[in-house]
């Protein structure tokens, strides 16, 4: 090994111990996934050749952190889907998936009906295309709805949700599956 390549090594083991340590002290307080924290610390490094083989070897773990299911990587398209998913049920461990989206894109979803039926009381269950089953509460429709019917689902006051039907006015649903 070159002296060069030898004192880089050095300076970047040294580097990511003092990232690590640094990590390590604010753990209960880390915003970050420790292996994505160290690409940032990186930022921090001022001499070129250093930042660059901090990079490097924090980019190194991230990847593996990742392909061992350590971290999860997602993007807005894939946080958007998961939360679309989720949307109505109650799972507050999954909040962090919408930080990246916009508040319409939180407070509301469109669907398309796949089944329709009413129970006895005349109170309907939507089964939606995408495997959403949502449960009429009360309010009533003008038109039954069937399969291929628009529907647009949005939050509503005190953790309820509103839900219209082919444009009919809104009904209040709960979202059963």
């Amino acid at each position: 090994m070159r002296s060069a390549d030898a004192a880089a090594t050095a300076v970047l083991l040294s580097v990511l111990l003092a990232a690590g340590s640094a990590a390590a002290k604010d753990n209960d307080t880390a915003k970050h996934a420790a292996a994505f924290q160290a690409v940032l610390d990186c930022r921090g490094v001022s001499d070129d050749a250093q930042r660059l083989a901090c990079y490097d070897a924090a980019a190194a773990k991230m990847g593996e952190a990742e392909s061992h299911g350590d971290i999860v990587v997602i993007d807005r398209a894939q946080a958007s889907a998961a939360h679309r998913e989720a949307f109505g049920l109650h799972v507050p461990s999954l909040d962090f998936v919408t930080k990246a989206l916009k508040p319409e894109e939180v407070d509301r979803v469109d669907g398309i009906v796949d089944k329709a039926r009413a129970d006895q009381n005349g109170r309907w269950t939507f089964e939606l295309k995408d495997g959403a089953v949502w449960r009429q509460i009360s309010g009533d429709l003008l038109r039954p709805p069937k399969s291929g019917s628009k529907v647009e689902i949005r939050k509503g006051t005190l953790g309820s949700f509103l839900m219209n039907v082919d444009g009919q006015p809104s009904i209040k649903v709960h979202r059963d599956q």
